[in-house]
């Protein structure tokens, strides 16, 4: 798949053994990945919901599927942009362990596919402000987003 311009993909290692396992998500000297500390937090879905759409101005966001599976969905509507219309799709979570790297401007939303709530952890390079949130949102079912939600069966 052709990534969306200033996209980052990183599969993630995991170390199971008799007592469960291990996943490192981020380091501060991965120097392909981190860019600086804003804030993490979770964010879950119940299955079948979509959270979509939305776009930051000046935060990176970094997500890492850790219970569940989510489909997460990039778009490029960035005047200027090599990759402008592009979409890119990415399956996430306990059988796919990776972490997606969306940079400013670029929409984003997710979806839980798994039979489970599913939860993202994000480590956003910026602190959310409360009373000037960086965030514009569209919603889901955006005409201007060719993108359908719906399960692609066959």
């Amino acid at each position: 798949m052709k990534l969306i311009t200033g996209v980052k993909v990183k599969k993630l290692r995991v170390i199971p053994d008799e007592r469960g396992r291990l996943m490192e998500v981020m380091r501060s000297d991965d120097e392909e990945m981190f860019i600086k500390f804003g804030q993490a937090y979770v964010t879950t879905a119940y299955p079948g919901v979509v959270k979509a759409w939305h776009f930051h101005k000046k935060q990176t966001d970094t997500f890492a599927c850790v219970q569940g599976m989510m489909k997460i969905v990039l778009y490029d509507g960035r005047d200027g942009s090599p990759t402008k219309g592009l979409i890119n799709e990415f399956f996430a979570g306990v059988h796919n362990p990776i972490l997606v790297q969306i940079p400013p401007m670029v929409m984003h939303g997710f979806k839980c596919i798994s039979e489970n709530e599913a939860i993202i952890l994000n480590l956003p390079t910026e602190v959310y402000v409360y009373d000037a949130p960086d965030e514009i949102r569209l919603p889901y079912n955006s005409p201007e987003i060719p993108y359908n939600w719906e399960r692609k069966n066959g």
